[in-house]
């Protein structure tokens, strides 16, 4: 009796260590699904801002997703406006969201690739992205800034949400346009 116990005891640990999934990282989680929409176009506008007659304000916004091996790419189109672009990158130290603001002509704005880095506690559907010390510096008082995007559960949806001093600053919500693919 003494030895059974022992072994009824290894045994129930190895059959719960063997039950448990290996973790996966949000941020792949999140990266995998938005390279499962590639070449797909959403369309929306500004649903929320701290201004309401910004530069956004009663303008459609769309953007298709543009995948390859490196990140995945959103360019935003505002009205007429193709100066915008989301990447989404992987690096080793985690997952990144950079904007890169161009002029007509393709040269980089004076105010572009500013972002951060994805916060713990993500999803596959939704990561927040805090500013980073580069961008504290190039866009002043955008220090706090928290960027989340989020992906509805059956990817028609996607939301793009900006804070800054954890009070609501911008949101846009943009719908998946079915059928199409391409700007």
């Amino acid at each position: 009796m003494n030895l059974l116990l022992p072994a009824f005891a290894v045994t129930c640990l190895l059959t719960a260590c063997a039950a448990t999934q290996p973790f996966v990282d949000p941020r792949d989680s999140f990266m995998a699904t938005l390279k499962t929409m590639c070449g797909q176009r959403f369309e929306g506008g500004q649903t929320y801002a701290i201004d309401p007659n910004n530069e956004f304000a009663n303008k459609t916004i769309s953007t298709e997703v543009i995948c390859s091996a490196a990140d995945v790419r959103m360019p935003v189109k505002v009205g007429e406006d193709r100066s915008r672009t989301w990447i989404f990158t992987r690096p080793a130290a985690g997952l990144e969201l950079r904007h890169d603001h161009r002029h007509a002509d393709g040269t980089p704005d004076k105010v572009t690739m500013y972002g951060g880095m994805a916060q713990a506690g993500g999803s596959a559907r939704s990561q927040a992205f805090l500013a980073d010390a580069y961008t504290a510096r190039l866009v002043p008082g955008a220090d706090t800034n928290l960027w989340t995007v989020t992906l509805s559960e059956d990817g028609s949806t996607l939301t793009y949400r900006l804070e800054r001093h954890a009070k609501p600053r911008a949101e846009f919500v943009m719908k998946r346009v079915p059928g199409q693919a391409g700007r």
